[in-house]
C-alpha cells in the first residue's frame, strides 16, 4: 500500500498539466504497482509449493500457483493428496487480494477525481456530508 501511494502521488505531480492525462497516468501507475503486488504473491506461492512440496515432480510451480491464486481451477496439474488443501487456501488469498485491489484501484480514483476538481457529484456530495 505504501508503494501505491508513492507512485500514486509521484504519477499525479508528473501529469498536471491536463486532466485527463493526470488521471491516465496515475491509474497505470496505481494498477501497474498492485500487478506487481499480485506477481510477489504468487512467487511466494510458487517458493512455499516447493518447499513443502506440493506438486509431482515436473510441475511448473509458479503456474501451479497462479492456477490457484487466481481460481481457475484444476485442469492439468493437481497437488500431492496430503497439500489437498493448501489450494483452496490459496485461491482465497488471491481472492481476498483481488477484492482489496479493487477497492484501492476505485479510491485512488476517487481521491484523483476529488483532487481534479472534475468531478462535480462527488464534491457536491462532500460539501453536503460537510
Amino acid at each position: 500500500m505504501v508503494a501505491v501511494i508513492r507512485v500514486t502521488r509521484i504519477a499525479d505531480e508528473l501529469a498536471t498539466a491536463h486532466q485527463s492525462l493526470r488521471l491516465i497516468a496515475v491509474m497505470i501507475a496505481t494498477v501497474t504497482v498492485l500487478m506487481i503486488a499480485h506477481l510477489a504473491e504468487v512467487l511466494v506461492w510458487s517458493l512455499i509449493y516447493a518447499i513443502v512440496g506440493v506438486a509431482p515432480a515436473g510441475t511448473d510451480l509458479i503456474y501451479f500457483a497462479f492456477v490457484n491464486y487466481t481460481t481457475l481451477g484444476y485442469g492439468d496439474v493437481t497437488p500431492v493428496e496430503r497439500w489437498h488443501l493448501l489450494g483452496p487456501m490459496t485461491a482465497m488469498n488471491g481472492v481476498l487480494l483481488f477484492g482489496w485491489s479493487t477497492a484501492v484501484i476505485f479510491e485512488v480514483l476517487r481521491m484523483t477525481l476529488l483532487a481534479s476538481g472534475d468531478d462535480g457529484q462527488i464534491r457536491a456530495k462532500r460539501r453536503w456530508r460537510e
